[in-house]
């Protein structure tokens, strides 16, 4: 049974200016709170709380993760004010006790792997501070240590979330002894028999193979010390867990494991590492396929020590690990290892996950040149800075990127809710589609069976399957109305010519028409259509031959199509892979040959060609926009509004016209206004040829006297 005299001990031992009466404060409070409370095994509450501590004080933590190891369960008692606790320890004990009773409260439901390992960040994602990850390690072990006296099911499924998430989080940490102690635990629960027979035979072996650490251990010391070196050696047996999974995974018998006992020579320079190496090498054959630098070459979680498997004295293998003591405490105590101990100093928090450690090392070289205060506002960032981990109300985790919204979400658990959604329950309240997804939220989500995909969705949603589906919807939606649209206008122009669309359809000859068009069905020709790719002219003129057609309809549609051909082709517009659309020129930006430009299917209406800077079709669906570039071996002449500022005096206009015909242009209309201020201003419509033609018209312009602005108008 713990004291708290001995957990204060453990603790002050590694932290001098520890204090004793805010401990005992902490000890009280938890005491009286959890009264009514006793562990699994019978013992007082209190006496969880102590290990917890003691454990975090293996791992030589500072007082304030101390305090909250004691009072980590505070929340789950009838009487916890929060507002006393922060009374009485501060807000930053209050913060870090309310987020680990978050985490303490998510359902875990184990799937498969990527969700497991989706709950894993999500975890720490949560926990920002790395205070709270270890203290519910430290809370898992415990629990484990007792968990023998729990039913069955309890068991099972506790032991199988430490084995997937409580364990993989102590190694990802470094804590090499935290990690073994809880794969144990485990598999003490979930492979009873196989665990006892395990067991029982490694006992034995160690009771027989004990001499054998002794006799090696020591010559391993002769060795160091008769080449003037000085190191501790100790032998050991590796962890239950770590035998049964190699003998799982290899399928041998634990008699054909060779290397079970390890020994690790612990020296004060990497340089005496491998001094140390080379001698194990020259005195025992190594096996060259069992070595391993991970000095040079460190672990994801900064682990670094050398590993060699040697024919070693008696013709057995056997592991040697060689390593600093600096390097042995990482190894021992993981990311704690790190820590500046000082009470109000920075303490780290996780950093993204390939990155944890180099930024940890980077947080102690920043104490170094800043102040505390600048150095624990560096340390706030996050673990997955990209993700958040979000759970159905089930409790099946959801991995979303940062700024998700329900309607992601929705769309992650399946299309047809993602497609029917209509509203979202986040943590119990009713919220609106596009509001941003936290860790740990717990979103349910409301669908209509008459709900469809909006397109202002995609102004939030963040996953591609979202966007896509979205998209797609829109797409087909817009296909719907053009082809609509195509059957009104197919229909008006066949009445015209005395017969009908259905008519049509029933002969086949809109079929045919189609199929002519290069349209695989006449549904992609009412869309072309309705999209203006094609008019309804072209159709028309398959459907009903001209020896057919009335005079009537001869000028009305036949004469409309020639001149909407011949604009087309008067245009100077190509446009990839498409023939005879209807082309129009945007009055927003009015486009001149030789400027990029872009095309904007309209319904009903063709292409009408803009400036591809042209704010009208940057902020235009995208889904409707078609490349088209100028054809410029085809002559032709389009209208510019040209502003001239110049001088009010006689002659001007003279000038100004004279310069306009000297650059080849003919002036379409002009516009004189004289201002009060002794200036006038003239605007001209001008033909002109393409942009170069335009910009030697400004040039002349420019060269009248008087003349002190030349202006291009777009509209």
């Amino acid at each position: 049974m713990l004291t708290r005299d001995e957990v204060f001990s453990q603790f002050v031992s590694y932290f001098p200016q520890a204090d004793r009466a805010l401990f005992d404060r902490a000890c009280a409070v938890s005491e009286n709170a959890h009264r009514h409370q006793k562990t699994p095994d019978g013992r007082d509450y209190l006496q969880h709380s102590l290990e917890v501590a003691s454990i975090l004080a293996r791992l030589k933590v500072d007082q304030t993760t101390i305090l909250v190891g004691i009072l980590h369960d505070l929340l789950d008692t009838p009487d916890a004010s929060p507002a006393e606790i922060e009374k009485l320890f501060g807000a930053e004990v209050l913060q870090l006790i309310k987020t680990g009773h978050k985490i303490s409260n998510i359902p875990y439901r184990q799937k498969n792997r990527q969700q497991v390992e989706s709950f894993r960040k999500m975890f720490v994602a949560m926990a920002r501070d790395l205070r709270v990850v270890l203290v519910y390690l430290a809370d898992r072990l415990s629990d484990m240590r007792a968990i023998q006296h729990c039913s069955q099911t309890r068991k099972e499924a506790y032991s199988r979330e430490t084995l997937e998430v409580y364990a993989p989080l102590a190694n990802r940490l470094g804590i090499s002894w935290l990690k073994a102690e809880l794969e144990d635990l485990s598999l003490r629960v979930l492979e009873p028999e196989k665990f006892a027979a395990l067991t029982r035979r490694i006992t034995t072996h160690k009771e027989e193979r004990g001499g054998y650490i002794n006799k090696v251990g020591e010559q391993i010391r002769k060795l160091l010390a008769d080449n003037q070196l000085t190191g501790d050696v100790t032998g050991r047996f590796k962890h239950f867990y770590s035998v049964y999974r190699k003998m799982e995974r290899t399928g041998v018998d634990l008699d054909e494991i060779y290397d079970l006992i390890a020994f690790r020579v612990l020296v004060d320079s990497v340089r005496e590492c491998y001094e140390v190496l080379g001698l194990i090498h020259a005195t025992w054959k190594p096996i060259s396929s069992r070595f391993k630098d991970y000095i040079a070459m460190p672990k994801p979680n900064r682990y670094q020590s050398l590993h060699t498997t040697v024919i070693g004295p008696f013709g057995e293998r056997m592991e040697v690990q060689i390593r600093t003591h600096q390097m042995h405490n990482i190894a021992e105590e993981g990311v704690a290892a790190h820590w500046k101990y000082k009470e109000g100093g920075p303490v780290p928090v996780v950093g993204r996950d390939d990155q944890r450690f180099s930024w940890l090392r980077q947080v102690m070289e920043w104490q170094q040149e800043v102040s505390d205060h600048a150095a624990e506002e560096s340390a706030v960032i996050d673990l997955f800075p990209e993700e958040v981990y979000v759970f159905t109300p089930q409790g099946e985790v959801k991995e979303l990127p940062r700024g998700a919204s329900p309607v992601d979400f929705a769309y992650a658990i399946h299309t047809d809710v993602g497609s029917h959604c209509v509203g979202a329950r986040i943590n119990g309240k009713l919220s609106p589609l596009k509001t941003e997804l936290k860790n740990g939220d717990i979103v349910e989500v409301m669908t209509a069976a008459n709900q469809t995909p909006r397109k202002d969705w995609l102004a939030f949603v963040k996953t591609s399957k979202a966007r896509n589906k979205i998209r797609q919807w829109v797409k087909a939606e817009q296909r719907e109305k053009s082809i609509h649209i195509g059957r009104e206008l197919l229909e008006k122009s066949l009445r015209k010519r005395q017969t009908s669309l259905k008519r049509s359809l029933t002969s086949g000859l809109l079929e045919q028409a189609a199929t002519e068009l290069g349209y695989r069905t006449t549904d992609d020709l009412f869309a072309a259509v309705g999209y203006g790719k094609t008019s309804p002219g072209q159709v028309v003129s398959h459907v009903v031959p001209r020896d057919e057609t009335p005079a009537v309809a001869e000028r009305d549609g036949s004469e409309g199509e020639s001149k909407a051909s011949r604009r087309s082709t008067q245009s100077a517009i190509l446009i990839g892979g498409i023939d005879n659309v209807m082309v129009r020129f945007a009055h927003c930006c009015n486009p001149l040959p030789g400027e990029p430009v872009t095309g904007f299917i309209t319904r009903g209406r063709g292409l009408t060609v803009h400036t591809i800077d042209c704010f009208q079709v940057q902020t235009s669906d995208p889904e409707r926009r078609i490349d088209v570039q100028w054809d410029m071996q085809r002559k032709t002449v389009r209208p510019v509004k040209v502003r001239v500022i110049c001088d009010d005096q006689k002659g001007m206009l003279v000038g100004i016209s004279g310069a306009i015909s000297h650059a080849d242009a003919n002036i379409v209309s002009a516009t004189v206004h004289a201002r009060g201020d002794k200036k006038g201003t003239n605007l001209f419509v001008i033909d002109v040829e393409n942009l170069e033609h335009l910009n030697r018209v400004i040039r002349e312009i420019k060269k009248v006297k008087g003349v002190t602005r030349v202006e291009r108008l777009r509209n």
